[in-house]
Formats: C-alpha cells, structure tokens, sequence
C-alpha cells in the first residue's frame, strides 16, 4: 500500500518538476489572486450596475414567510445591522487585503526570517538550528502582521456591535482575551510547529502518510482540549440546572442512545448577546453546550428542538465525515507540496538571499506554498459550505421525524419547535434575512432562514404522509 503511495507521488513530483527550476514571478500571481479573491468578495457585497447583497439591506419588509415572525422595528433594526456589517466587511476587508500586498511587497516574510535568525542568535543558536529559527519566525510574522487588524476588531466590539446592543465586552476584557489568545498560541503552536517540522526531517521525501497521521492526532487531541481546557479561560462552564430544560436533554439523549456524560451551560452573554449551541467530545463520550443567551431567549421546547437538530449531527455522523473530507483536503495540500519545498526560484521571488533560497526553510516554503493555494481554497471553501449545507438540511429532516424514529406523540410538533426556535435565533440575533444566493453560497455554511422554514414545511409533510401510511398499514 506504502509502496504504490510513493510511486504515485514520486509520478506527482515529476510533472511539477518545473516549480524547481522555472523562474517565475510568483510574487506578481499571489498578488493578481488574492486581488481577485478579495474583489470578488466585494462584488458579492455590491457591485455596479448589477447590485448584489448590499441594497438588500433597503427592504423595508421581510419575505413573506417571515411577515408573521418579524415586528417592523425588529425588521428594521435587522436591516440596519446588515447594513452596517456589510460596510464593516467591505472597508475591513479592501483594507486587509491592501496591508497584505504592502507586506507582500516590501518582503515582510523575508524580513521575519532575518529576525528570527537574531533572535535565536541571542540566544547562542546559529543558523543550523531550523527548527528553532522557524519558531522564531512564525512568531514574529503573526505578530507583525496581526497588529494592523487590531483597531479592526476594536472597532467591530466596540462601535459596530455595541452601537447594535450585543458587545457585552470591556476593553480590559478585551485586551486580557487577545494576551490570553497570544499565550496559548505560543504554549500551543511552539511545540506544534516543533513536531511539524521535525516530521519533515525525519521522513524526509516520504514525509505524507506520517504528517497526515499527525495531523489527525493533532485534530482529535483538540476536540478535547479546547472545550475542556481552552475555553474555561474565556468562559465559564457550569452544569445546567436541574429543570424541564434538562430533563429534557437528558430523556431525549437516552432515547436516541446518544452518548451524553456532561450538559453545560456557558456564560457566553459575557462577550455578546449571541446565542449557540454545539456538542463536542470522543464517540464514546459527548457533553452538550449551551449559551445561557440561548436559554433566555427561547422556551425549554424550543431549545430542545435546537438540540435534537445537534443530535442529527451526531446520528448521521456529520462532524466524521467533515473529518474525513479535510483529511482529503490535507492530503491534496501534502502530496503537491514536495514540488515547492525544493524550489529555490518560489524564495528568491519573495526576497529571500540566495543564501537561504538555495536550501528552503521548511516553515518558509510551506507558508508561500499555502499563500499560493488561495484562489483554490476559494474554491474549496464554496464547495465545503454546500456539503456544511446539506448536512444542516439532514440535521433539520432528523428533527422532524423523530415522532417515526422514536414512536412517541409527544414529538409531533418537533418540527414546529425548531422553526419558531430558527425564528428566535434570527430575532433575538438581528440576522439578515434578505441574501443574495451567490453571497450565501461563498459566505454562508447554513441554509437561510427562508430555505430552512421551506424545507421544514416539506419535512413535516413527509413525516405526517409516513404517518399516516404506517396507521393504514397496522389497520
């Protein structure tokens, strides 16, 4: 099996030979790409004569299906904050991607390898050390390129989102999240990038099946990290309380065999008045998550039809599949990415001495390698939101019909539940409800609300003709 793995990607590594040698502008391409990408994300916000997403937010009522929900002043403060959240994208975005080219320009990347090498030099190591020089460097590239988006996002939590009543965050709390998230990206990435890089030296050209094997190490240990030890130092996990809610959870989880060991509760009102809920933890082992906004915001019924449509994520094995598609996805990066590891001509386009050009950094060449990947990964993300999407439908479907699956009346209205509980969401959380279908399709991992109440109606009209067949068939 090893064998005809190798044969195919030493086959691979001949077609790109060229990478290696060729001199091309590669900078000039990223350039022209991620130009593209980002003007095409501003085409999907607004775009004249033909207007896309952005003169949505001038409706002064809902679709039809939604007049009913909507009150004209909830309307019109939702489509006062899509309007100003898509202004926010479209400035953010032009101006990110306009700091991105100056970086890319002037040899930031280039610059921070040079930094990285005194750093490690201070310290008494030389050159020789890669490893050690490229934890330098990536370090100091995010830390460089990550102070432009600072006021971005200050902006965003304290103008955009408080001017809209949802910042609940202090500028203290603010400034203690980002140090926070710093730390744990140094405790977290150092010895990260340390066996990343070691494996490429390690296996050498052969390098694929154990960095994929390391990566999906690396991928299951933080399903359980993050939400265990993570996300306490941000928010506070707390067992929900004894009640309907929980009864409920609890009797709907035996019921369908779900493996639940935890059901909590999390302060996220402390940051925002958005609400949410996930389910995270190994096969055997699964805790519930719920925003305490969400309990404020929706009746115990309500909420249990957002979480029997969580539990449809589980039952059709959605999170697995996800995982095994991005093991797809990381194998195509992989297997192509030996043609640009060796590939003096890709560093010396951007600035690299030939020096350091002639035997590329690992670190270095990945980085410019991945940069280079961004029209494709465009792509791939559309692709991946319409598989998201179509699991969204399956989790929905799985709700309605848990009045067949479980033979029990009291799940008729199931269906009912989850979209006045959709509704809420979208209510309580200002969503747009207008979308232009091609924004949503690049920017939107779910269905709209419209499509999702569509479909529900569907769903609910299924369930009751099966209903209906099965009571014949027992007469």
């Amino acid at each position: 099996m090893m064998g005809y793995l190798n044969m195919g990607l030493d086959a691979l590594q001949t077609r790109l030979a060229w990478v290696a040698t060729d001199s091309i502008d590669w900078k000039f391409y990223l350039q022209v790409c991620s130009w593209s990408v980002c003007l095409f994300e501003s085409y999907l916000l607004v775009c004249f004569p033909r207007l896309r997403q952005f003169p949505l937010y001038s409706k002064t009522e809902p679709p039809p299906v939604l007049a009913e929900h909507f009150k004209p002043e909830t309307f019109k403060k939702s489509q006062a904050y899509g309007k100003d959240k898509a202004k926010f994208s479209l400035v953010s975005g032009l101006y990110k991607q306009v700091i991105d080219s100056l970086f890319l320009h002037y040899g930031l990347m280039a610059w921070s390898w040079r930094i990285g090498g005194k750093i490690i030099a201070k310290l008494g190591y030389g050159p020789e050390y890669e490893i050690l020089q490229s934890i330098a460097f990536a370090f100091t590239l995010f830390f460089v390129s990550s102070l432009p988006s600072l006021p971005l996002s200050f902006y965003q939590n304290f103008v955009l989102e408080e001017k809209h009543g949802f910042n609940k965050m202090t500028p203290s709390l603010f400034v203690t999240d980002l140090l926070k998230g710093w730390g744990i990206g140094f405790a977290i990435g150092a010895p990260f990038l340390a066996m990343f890089l070691y494996i490429f030296k390690w296996a050498g050209n052969r390098f694929v099946p154990w960095l994929m094997a390391f990566l999906l190490i690396f991928q299951l240990s933080m399903v359980i990290l993050y939400p265990t030890v993570i996300q306490p130092l941000f928010n506070k996990l707390s067992p929900l309380s004894e009640g309907e809610l929980r009864s409920r959870i609890e009797a709907l989880a035996t019921r369908l065999e779900f493996p639940l060991k935890h059901l909590y509760e999390i302060d996220g009102s402390k940051r925002s008045s958005h609400s949410n809920a996930y389910f995270f933890g190994l096969p055997w082992s699964k805790h519930i998550v719920i925003f305490d906004t969400l309990i404020k915001q929706s009746k115990p019924e309500e909420v249990e039809a957002v979480l029997a449509h969580e539990l449809g994520h589980w039952f059709f094995a959605h999170p697995t599949k996800l995982l095994l598609l991005s093991q797809i996805h990381i194998f195509t990066i992989l297997a192509l990415f030996p043609a640009f590891l060796n590939a003096p001509p890709l560093l010396r386009a951007f600035d690299f001495p030939p020096s350091v050009a002639a035997k590329p950094p690992t670190i270095v060449a990945f980085l410019l390698y991945q940069m280079l990947l961004t029209p494709l990964e465009a792509i791939v993300g559309i692709l991946m939101n319409a598989v998201s999407r179509k699991f969204e439908y399956e989790a929905d479907r799985f709700a309605c019909e848990l009045q067949t699956r479980l033979k029990d009346e009291r799940m008729e209205d199931m269906g009912d539940r989850l979209g006045r509980a959709l509704v809420t969401l979208h209510v309580e959380n200002l969503s747009t409800v207008w979308v232009d279908w091609l924004y949503s399709a690049y920017h939107h991992s779910h269905p709209t609300l419209t499509e999702r109440l569509r479909a529900l109606d569907g769903y609910k009209s299924a369930a009751a003709k099966a209903k209906d067949v099965a009571e014949k068939k027992e007469l």
